[in-house]
């Protein structure tokens, strides 16, 4: 009998969607991150892995370092997204090598979660983080006038409290107008009531107070006043666009803050980071948005 002959290799276009079409499904279930690191390659960067930022066993940061970096780059402090509950910064490889690829000197912090902590604990972890990263940013060859806070779902919330309410950074003898600005993808931040049971916990509910949420901060006069990228998905039924995303795109603007705005069709409020990933990058030009953000020098 004759032996079947291996199929013809696929063109590489249609094995690329065929790895998207794979993993996509896994994202949008929210498995784990890490099961598309392996697409990430190596020759973009190094990593500077368990940098301590405080004494505490999660006050640590991966730091990924461009290969060709130029002096002066942007720095982008990056906070995961996980109801303050959950998450490693180990899953966030892909984000760290995409921005250290585009020139990013890109720091991945994880922080204390609930319910071993609850607010404000997580935020002032973030900030120290942040204080770090500044301390350290002409050593790892980034410039300490272009430092950006960015952050995913959670992450973003995080993000966005250490740039609009100054209490956070005045903790770590820094203030807002430090940053060169804030990015923000597919951010709560206006969330009250809270119905979720891990986001209960970790924000004391029904004793959350009304400051805790950065629209709160928005409209005032404090904190940055400069430079915020927004990007949400259209669809996101998890954290509404209209009242987070959009809602804060207006009232930085009424306040003149520059805000970048954009709402993404073909992703979800999980498949919006991963389209930072090799084999998504196809559902939406997240990483080009966002390195471009970063890469502009402040005025």
């Amino acid at each position: 009998m004759t032996s079947p002959q291996p199929a013809p290799p696929l063109p590489s276009g249609r094995r690329r969607w065929l790895t998207l079409l794979g993993l996509a499904p896994l994202l949008q279930a929210c498995s784990p991150l890490r099961l598309i690191n392996a697409t990430v390659p190596s020759n973009t960067h190094t990593v500077l892995r368990d940098e301590a930022y405080g004494s505490a066993g999660r006050q640590r940061m991966d730091v990924y370092l461009p290969v060709n970096a130029e002096p002066g780059a942007p720095m982008a402090v990056f906070f995961y997204g996980g109801s303050w509950s959950s998450g490693e910064r180990a899953d966030y490889k892909f984000v760290g090598e995409a921005l250290a690829s585009r020139g990013i000197v890109t720091a991945i912090a994880d922080y204390r979660l609930s319910p071993e902590v609850r607010y404000p604990v997580f935020l002032q972890d973030c900030a120290q983080a942040v204080r770090w990263s500044r301390d350290n940013a002409l050593r790892l060859g980034a410039s300490p006038d272009r430092l950006y806070v960015t952050g995913h779902s959670a992450g973003a919330y995080n993000a966005a409290m250490l740039a609009l309410d100054a209490r956070w950074l005045s903790e770590v003898a820094m203030q807002p107008a430090d940053l060169a600005g804030w990015a923000g993808l597919a951010g709560p931040y206006d969330f009250l009531p809270i119905g979720i049971p891990a986001v209960q916990r970790a924000f004391n509910w029904p004793d959350t107070p009304a400051n805790s949420q950065p629209l709160f901060h928005a409209p005032a006069g404090n904190g940055l006043k400069h430079r915020v990228l927004l990007l949400a998905a259209k669809s996101d039924t998890l954290v509404n666009p209209q009242r987070n995303t959009l809602a804060m795109a207006q009232a930085l603007r009424q306040r003149g803050t520059p805000v970048e705005l954009e709402l993404f069709d073909r992703v979800s409020h999980t498949t919006l980071i991963g389209a930072m990933a090799p084999p998504l990058r196809g559902l939406a030009p997240v990483l080009d948005r966002f390195s471009t953000f970063l890469q502009q020098r402040p005025t």
